[in-house]
């Protein structure tokens, strides 16, 4: 039997009573035990990687008594074990996934050890990129925010609680990321009710804290953010961690603004078993870290506090190793994933934007006043939003007007194309709103809008400038269902205006580069070449429950030639489903976007002087894309030419007609060809974009040139 404590006061120890502490201990022996059993069968072959917790466990237990599992929303990273052993993750779960198990519950053998996920406690699924979680996290509280704003906070989102928290943790050397200034910046600008931990300890693998931060402390850094609580603790005591992370978590429950807790924690094990902390750190200061390690000091503590006797704690220690053992021989055990999974989840199962019930195209209105593009995407936009309070619009310069007392005395920007004009009028600032200039900001704070069940429709100003969002789009935002096995999933739209054709746009308003984001799997790409297809696709999109990057080709905004009518609220283009422009014979045309017009140009001119009946096929969708018309339309002219804005090399183009090649050789009476744009940059003198561009007389000479086979 332990021992009683002498003093029976709970104030001693912050309202902890004897039962909590030592269940804290536990879960900070079985945290370390975990990973130890992870190096063992690391060096056993049983498992690919390893990375531990070690001298983290304190803080994190702490931090798991402080908030709530299920209520509060949890983006940890990859040292966060403890923290999850505390939320109500088990130990089989995490060696589960050690093992690439099929029923490891995060991921379903997908992601690798201690990238942490689970619906049921609001921990939101991992990724290893650091620091990608800050603007989520920031998201995921903005989604509470916005709702309360709109009204109807429990119907709007997923898990609503009035004094939720979030918490998100990081090492000292990820708050180099920019993501984690950008989201301090909106945390404190909006009075987020965030919870920061930073794991300081001491090492980002090999690169010192005074290496990584100007003056060594990333709290002192950060001290001039207005409404920021911050607080340093020692996070190798987990009675001081307890009360900093509970007075975190009760600053941001009071809706007061965000905090941080600087954390100074060791790493008595090498950054992972990839690594070799000897070859960088000497013996003496691995000696020092030992003597604060977490595990024993605490045991000693509660030995000396009365608390506990050694027996008590040889039993918890003993429970926890057998806990630990039988996890990891069931699984062991598990058997792997199906080799025919591996492509499930990519996409929405239960959603299909390419199927019929998204095809109204039959509804097509045969007359009635002609809009520009711009009036058709801002028409859709209006018509969606009426229709699902869950969309919100922001981005740069989206809003009519952000200080909403001058909305009555101007007329509104509504985007620098106009084609958010009048919506936050509509709407309010609650659901169309102005973000920072920064792009990486703009798509991981959707990120977590999605998470929460708001549907996000993120404007990105210019596609030359989408390049700072590029860790999210990349890493996360097509990712999160596959990887997190159906578990989470992330809808949103992201419109961005893209292309050339505007005499002066010159190098950095000319851009495009869609075959960069097709080739993300989870991505869907579209590009309408009219009004009445932007209205459709668009409407899709906003349906649709996987991310969506709707590129608006500026070129096109306010032409005359691809205007339509309004077509009502309920129309549709399918994805994956190409529009035939023209009907030929001789040569099929397969484009899109503003090169559509161009090649229907050159076809009417061959036409008429020589006779020769050319197919324009416009895909309007790239990813997923429409193989079947292709293949139609090229064993019918047997002669393809594919024809792109983006360079010639590497294009997305060179992706069909090699595709044309490989499966339609036999029907093809001559090499396939592209017209494309020089493997350079779009100038600013007009007669020099004419020259990189693609143009009318490319496309007429390259169809020449493939009659003559």
């Amino acid at each position: 039997m332990a021992v009683q404590p002498k003093i029976d006061s709970l104030e001693k120890y912050h309202g902890l009573d004897r039962e909590t502490m030592l269940r804290m201990f536990r879960i900070m022996y079985m945290s370390r035990r975990v990973d130890d059993k992870e190096i063992n069968l690391k060096r056993l072959n049983k498992i690919f990687f390893q990375i531990s917790g070690a001298g983290h466990e304190a803080v994190l237990v702490a931090a798991g008594l402080a908030l709530r599992p299920g209520y509060d929303w949890f983006y940890p990273y990859y040292r966060d074990r403890a923290l999850c052993l505390m939320l109500g993750v088990k130990p089989v779960d995490m060696l589960m996934q050690a093992t690439g198990a099929a029923a490891d519950p995060s991921s379903g053998g997908r992601q690798m050890p201690s990238h942490w996920s689970s619906p049921k406690l609001n921990i939101a699924p991992q990724s290893s990129p650091t620091g990608t979680q800050f603007l989520q996290a920031i998201g995921c509280a903005e989604a509470a925010y916005r709702a309360e704003l709109m009204g109807e906070p429990d119907e709007l989102i997923t898990g609503y609680r009035r004094d939720g928290v979030v918490y998100v943790s990081a090492g000292e050397g990820t708050t180099s990321e920019g993501e984690f200034f950008e989201s301090l910046n909106t945390a404190c600008n909006l009075k987020l009710p965030v919870l920061y931990l930073i794991e300081d300890n001491g090492y980002a693998i090999s690169v010192p804290v005074e290496v990584q931060t100007a003056g060594g402390s990333i709290s002192r850094m950060v001290s001039g953010f207005p409404g920021l609580y911050i607080q340093e603790v020692d996070g190798c005591d987990p009675l001081a961690s307890y009360q900093a992370m509970l007075h975190a978590a009760s600053y941001c429950r009071e809706r007061r603004g965000p905090a941080l807790v600087h954390a100074h924690v060791i790493r008595p094990y090498s950054h992972s078993l990839s690594d070799d902390e000897v070859l960088y750190r000497p013996k003496k200061e691995r000696e020092d870290d030992a003597s604060h390690d977490p595990i024993p000091t605490f045991a000693a503590y509660l030995i000396k506090q009365g608390l506990a006797s050694p027996a008590d704690i040889d039993l918890i220690k003993k429970d926890a190793d057998e806990e630990v053992e039988r996890a990891a021989d069931e699984a062991v055990a598990a058997p792997k994933p199906d080799r025919s999974s591996a492509t499930l989840f990519v996409c929405s199962p239960e959603v299909d934007p390419s199927s019929k019930a998204f095809d109204t195209e039959d509804t097509r209105p045969a007359g009635g006043d002609q809009k520009t593009m711009v009036d058709l995407i801002n028409a859709c936009l209006r018509d969606e939003m009426a229709r699902d309070e869950h969309i919100i619009v922001f981005g740069e310069d989206v809003a009519d007007c952000s200080r909403e007392e001058n909305l009555e005395s101007v007329k509104g920007k509504g985007g620098v194309f106009k084609c958010t004009y009048n919506l936050q009028r509509l709407y309010g600032a609650a659901r169309v709103f102005n973000t920072p200039l920064a792009e990486d900001n703009i798509i991981g704070r959707a990120v977590g809008l999605a998470t929460r069940g708001l549907k996000p429709v993120a404007e990105i100003q210019f596609f030359d400038y989408i390049w700072p969002a590029m860790q999210q789009l990349r890493n996360e935002v097509p990712l999160i269902r596959w990887r997190s096995n159906n578990n989470y999933k992330c809808p949103m739209v992201i419109r961005v205006a893209t292309g050339g054709y505007l005499s002066g746009g010159a190098i950095y308003h000319s851009q495009s580069g869609e075959s960069i984001f097709a080739h993300l799997p989870g991505l869907r790409v579209v590009i309408p070449a009219t009004a009445l297809d932007a209205n459709g696709l668009l409407r899709t999109a906003l349906r649709s429950d996987d991310p969506v990057m709707f590129l608006e080709h500026k070129h096109l905004y306010r032409q005359t030639h691809n205007k339509g009518p309004y077509p009502g609220t309920d129309y549709m283009v399918p994805f994956g489903k190409a529009r035939l422009v023209r009907e030929g014979t001789d040569l099929s045309i397969i484009t899109f976007g503003a090169t559509v017009q161009r090649s229907l140009v050159a076809a009417k001119t061959v036409q008429e002087e020589l006779g020769l009946s050319v197919e324009v096929l416009d895909l309007r969708s790239l990813s997923p894309y429409d193989w079947e018309s292709i293949a139609r339309s090229v064993s019918k002219t047997n002669r393809a030419l594919v024809v792109y804005e983006d360079t010639r090399s590497w294009g997305y183009g060179a992706e069909i007609a090699a595709r044309i090649s490989e499966e339609l050789f036999e029907h093809l009476d001559g090499p396939v060809r592209r017209v494309a744009a020089l493997d350079t940059y779009v100038a600013y003198s007009p007669p020099l974009e004419d020259a990189i561009l693609p143009q009318v007389g490319d496309i007429t000479a390259a169809i020449l040139d493939m009659t003559r086979y």
